[in-house]
Parts: C-alpha cells; structure tokens; sequence
C-alpha cells in the first residue's frame, strides 16, 4: 500500500483531533510533521511532536496538508502548499464560498472532489453535522424548505471556551463571580443567542448566514430555502441541532428512519417513549452523527413535513474526522498528486 506524507498546520484542538483520527483510522501514513508558528516541541494527541515553524517552503515532499489553524494561515499558505504539489485540506472558513474550491462531506457530496485544483474546503461545523441527516433525505425526496436551530457547545469557541465554562461553572458553585472573556456574556448557567458577527442588513449572523450558503454550495441547490438561528449552550462539547424540513414529495417518519439507517456516518437514535433520542452527552468523541425525534410536521396538512433533532461532535464530524475522510477519499479516487 502507498504510504501518504501528511503536514499538520496547527496544533489546537481540532488539530490533535486530527492526529488521533489519523492514528485510529489507520490512515497509510508516510510522514507526520506538525506545523506552527514557533518551533517547539510539544506533546499532541499522547505523542511528542517536534514542531517546525510553518514556511512557504515547508510543504515540499508532502502529499497531502491538514490545515487546523486559522483563515489566516490557510491564505498565506494556499499557493504555496499548491506549488509543491500537496492537496490543502483546510479547516478554516477562507475558501468555503471559492467557486474554485470544492466544499466537501465526503458521505454527502463526494463527487465534488474530482474537480478540486488543489484545495478543498471543510465546511462550517454545524453544516456537517446538518447536512450527514439532511443530505440522505434531501436525495430521496428533494428538500425544498429548512428551519434550523442550532445548540452549540463551548467548544465551538476552542479550548479557550472549553476552560471558561469549566471555570465558570466552579466558580458559581463556589459563589464566586465568575470571569467573562472567551464569550460576550456568561455562558455558565445561561445561553446565548449570538454567534459570530451579526449582518446588519438582515441581522442574521454569520454563524447562521454559513450555514444556508454551504449547505446550498454541498447539495448543489443553489435556491434551497434556508433559515438558521444559533444560539450557544453551556455544554462542553458537541453540538445540536433542531431541524424542521419541508420536502417536494410526501415522506412518512418511518420512510426517513429507514433512509437514516442505511446511511453512513448516520445512526437513529429514535425511541422517545423509552428515553432514547439525540443528546450532546451521548454524541460526545463519537463519529456518527446521532439522528431522533423525527416526526411529522403537524402544522402542515400533507405529509411533506418532518421535524427531527441531531447531535454530533463538531471537533471530529465538523472538523478533524471530516477532514481525514476526505484524505480517505482522495487516496480512494487516486485524486492526490504524486
């Protein structure tokens, strides 16, 4: 089997996710270098790193390159990485909306490879885990129609949002005032409906705008009608999602049971008379996207209505596991240049 040289661009948390999916996966590694700012030596997902200061001529004999870092990384090192002939994974938002760049989950839109010029797009975190319920239903019956309402955990904001509501958290139960840093307001004991910069033209965020516009891009539905309110729950990791869909054609609750079950990256969760459904808790470190509560939607007279609720875990589904996956699917399709 072709071993694959891989380059790591940031060591975060989304970045020792990568390297433990890497090592779970089995994915045919050559080499491993992590990439930073600095050079260091570190310690990453349990193994110690010697980490090298990120350069323009550092992606010289890789095939493929992992960016966890932020936006501007992953512009300053585009060409770069494409000039040495490496494949860029990127994890940020710089190039989602690239008419150029392929935005991919490879369980939804795996085709969308074949025409990527060196660079391919993860897509928002919330997109995922959306569109790994969505996508299967969508193909069925043609989604015309999505409400979402997102429940975002701490860890959307990093490691930094992780420890404040842990810090938080300690603090009220020490009848301490807590610290407010990471977050506009205290997370600990509240939610908040504010995620990223709002719009000023129609006071959707951008949070929410990424969302309709990436979900459209994937599923290749450019007037897909989508509208998305995130709010930010004190919960550490994992996100959630309500979702109700309005569909082209009738769909039955169980004829969408019985998609979701065959789809991969999908696993029903769906016996609420028996304390079984969806919860952040249960999602938490896992790969599948966990799907319940579907039900019909009984605002409707037809049966071209579906309620239901997802949780996933944005750090592996929303980042690092999506990005290996895609590596995956490169290697599959012989769609990395050697």
């Amino acid at each position: 089997m072709d071993k694959y040289n891989v380059a790591l661009v940031g060591v975060g948390a989304v970045g020792a996710e990568m390297v433990r999916v890497l090592r779970d996966r089995n994915f045919p590694l050559g080499r491993l270098q992590v990439f930073a700012s600095r050079e260091r030596t570190e310690t990453i997902a349990g193994e110690d790193f010697h980490v090298l200061p990120a350069t323009p001529e550092c992606f010289r004999g890789f095939d493929i390159a992992l960016f966890a870092g932020g936006t501007d990384a992953s512009v300053a090192f585009r060409d770069a990485v494409v000039a040495a002939g490496a494949v860029m994974i990127d994890n940020s938002r710089a190039f989602r909306q690239d008419p150029d760049v392929p935005l991919v989950v490879p369980q939804v839109n795996p085709e969308d490879l074949e025409w990527h010029k060196g660079v391919i797009a993860n897509p928002n975190c919330t997109t995922a885990i959306m569109l790994e319920a969505v996508a299967p239903l969508h193909k069925a019956r043609r989604l015309r129609r999505l409400i979402a309402s997102t429940y975002q955990a701490a860890s959307g904001a990093g490691a930094k949002g992780m420890q404040e509501l842990a810090d938080q958290t300690k603090a009220l139960a020490e009848g301490r005032e807590p610290v407010v840093s990471a977050f506009k307001y205290q997370l600990a004991g509240n939610i908040i409906p504010h995620i990223d910069k709002f719009d000023e033209t129609n006071w959707y965020t951008l949070e929410e705008l990424k969302m309709r516009n990436e979900a459209r891009k994937m599923l290749h539905a450019p007037d897909l009608g989508i509208s998305c309110t995130s709010v930010r729950i004190p919960v550490p990791r994992a996100h959630s999602e309500s979702l109700n869909l309005e569909f082209e054609e009738e769909i039955t609750p169980d004829e969408a049971r019985e998609i979701l079950s065959r789809s991969e990256g999908v696993r029903v969760v769906d016996d609420p008379l028996n304390g079984k459904y969806p919860m952040p808790i249960d999602a938490t470190a896992k790969y599948d996207v966990l799907v319940g509560r579907i039900r019909q939607d009984i605002s409707r007279d037809d049966k071209r209505g579906l309620d239901m609720f997802v949780s996933g875990d944005q750090l592996l589904r929303g980042a690092a596991l999506n990005a290996v996956e895609i590596a995956e699917e490169l290697v599959r399709r012989g769609l990395v240049r050697r």
